[in-house]
């Protein structure tokens, strides 16, 4: 499995800035912490860009480029399969952070990495060892977005063949489905399954309280119209979202398939009896997901700004 990782990640190491900037990490986690505490959400958007980042491409920070006429970049963040995620402007307040200490040394792609870790563990999740040493990517993979994001209404055999292509197995990629435990869904996503007539796999009382949450069938996707994926614990990272996809109440297609999927199944039902086998498999999907071909060495780049490539001198 580990083979078709890029041998960049064996230049990944843990305590990659020992030298360079002794308390890089000290800082990252200082700074994620502060938003947590201002802005709660922050939290479920660090292990969100992770996912969206290191699916495309690399591990790279593609995903934070702004489009730019100057430098041919066409921004991913504005693909449909990038909807709704948010606060990508506090990655540059722990950016400038870092730039205030160690000018021009910690990446960009470091930073999605420590602080999706930090992210997870403020959430009630597992620590998981990062190894750092990524750089930062010059250019953006806009045209590749919906070849490797699944989309919400993708079958779980799509989701599965995605996932193998970056060395991720089947309880690997069950298991990181379960960051769905935390967050929202805007009614955008959500309301092919209850219009014209709701999809027969939803619990009938789990229905009506979407329609009441999405109560009409062509929401505008500029209105805060939305569910989250776990009504019992919406902020803590835990297999609490196993449990409901067995009852039935599973937010997206993608999500309730995994209990309709034979494949798939068995891990969905150990992992809703057992939350430190959740955490395990998770923790080392996050890792599998860290280390997808990343920037090493003198590839790439160490952005002083994540919006923008550097200016060439």
């Amino acid at each position: 499995m580990l083979v078709t990782l890029c041998s960049g990640s064996s230049e990944l190491r843990v305590n990659y800035y020992s030298t360079s900037c002794p308390n890089a990490e000290s800082i990252i986690k200082e700074e994620v912490q502060k938003l947590y505490e201002e802005h709660g959400n922050t939290a479920v958007s660090w292990v969100r860009n992770l996912f969206h980042d290191c699916m495309v491409q690399s591990c790279d920070a593609s995903l934070l480029l702004e489009t730019s006429a100057v430098n041919g970049i066409n921004t991913e963040k504005t693909d449909i399969r990038n909807f709704g995620m948010r606060n990508f402007k506090y990655v540059n307040t722990i950016k400038q952070a870092l730039e205030t200490k160690c000018p021009s040394t910690v990446s960009c792609a470091d930073i999605i990495a420590l602080s999706a870790r930090d992210g997870a563990k403020m959430l009630g999740g597992p620590y998981i060892e990062m190894k750092t040493g990524r750089r930062d990517s010059r250019q953006s993979y806009a045209t590749m977005v919906q070849k490797f994001i699944p989309n919400h209404n993708s079958s779980s055999s799509l989701l599965l063949s995605t996932f193998k292509s970056i060395g991720i197995d089947v309880q690997e990629a069950v298991a990181i489905l379960g960051a769905h435990s935390v967050g929202r869904v805007h009614c955008v996503n959500l309301v092919n399954r209850l219009y014209p007539k709701v999809d027969p796999t939803i619990d009938p009382a789990y229905a009506t309280y979407l329609k009441q949450r999405c109560p009409s069938p062509n929401p505008n996707p500029s209105d805060v119209v939305y569910s989250r994926f776990d009504r019992e614990t919406p902020m803590i990272l835990d297999n609490m979202y196993y449990k409901n996809l067995l009852n039935h109440k599973g937010l997206l297609i993608i999500d309730q398939e995994l209990a309709s999927n034979p494949i798939t199944l068995p891990y969905v039902k150990k992992m809703a009896v057992d939350n430190k086998y959740f955490h395990d498999q998770f923790s080392k999907a996050m890792i599998l997901l860290s280390e997808n071909k990343p920037l090493t060495g003198t590839q790439g780049e160490i952005r002083k700004d994540c919006r923008f490539v550097n200016s060439k001198i």
